[in-house]
C-alpha cells in the first residue's frame, strides 16, 4: 500500500510539473505568436460551415485520426463520403464553434484545441438535423502549416451542458 502511495504521489507530481510548461491560450488567439494557429483552426471551421470539402481536408495531415462518435473513420473514406454528400445536394447548414481553448506544447509545434459545435446538417432529400457536440482537435506544425493529426467529435445529450 505504501508503494502504491509513493508512486501515485511521484505520478501527481510529474503531471503538475508538467502542466506548467503547457501554455492555454483562451478565445481567438491574442498571441501574436500562435496567431497561424488560430487562423488555421478558424479557417478549418469556416470551410466546413460553408461546404468548401476540399479546403477542408486540406487541413488534415495525411495520416489523421478522425473519431465521430463511437468510430474511427479513414481520411480517404471521410473525404468520399464528404463529397458524395455535397455532389448528392447535403450539407452543413449551421456549424458554429464556442469556447474554444488551445493548448500548445512546449516545443510550440503540437497544439490541442477544444471546443463546443453547435451543427445543423442537411441530407440530400432536404431534412435537417441538428446536434451540439464537443470536438478536440490535435494540431501538428507539418512543413510549416498547422495540420489536423487527430480529431475527436462527440455528441452532447441535452442533458449535457
Amino acid at each position: 500500500m505504501r508503494k502504491m502511495v509513493s508512486c501515485l504521489v511521484i505520478v501527481l507530481v510529474s503531471f503538475s510539473a508538467m502542466a506548467e510548461h503547457h501554455r492555454v491560450e483562451k478565445g481567438t488567439g491574442k498571441d501574436a505568436q500562435n496567431a497561424d494557429l488560430h487562423a488555421a483552426i478558424k479557417a478549418f471551421d469556416r470551410a466546413y460551415a460553408t461546404n468548401d470539402v476540399e479546403l477542408y481536408f486540406s487541413f488534415y495531415a495525411d495520416t489523421a485520426s478522425v473519431f465521430v462518435g463511437d468510430s474511427r473513420v479513414n481520411i480517404a473514406a471521410y473525404h468520399e463520403m464528404w463529397t458524395g454528400l455535397m455532389a448528392a445536394g447535403g450539407g452543413v447548414e449551421l456549424n458554429e464553434m464556442s469556447d474554444l481553448q488551445v493548448q500548445i506544447l512546449p516545443r510550440g509545434d503540437v497544439a490541442i484545441a477544444t471546443s463546443f459545435i453547435d451543427n445543423r446538417t442537411r441530407s440530400p432529400d432536404g431534412t435537417t438535423s441538428t446536434s451540439r457536440a464537443f470536438e478536440t482537435g490535435v494540431w501538428q506544425k507539418i512543413n510549416g502549416n498547422w495540420q489536423i493529426i487527430s480529431l475527436h467529435y462527440s455528441g452532447i445529450t441535452a442533458e449535457e451542458p
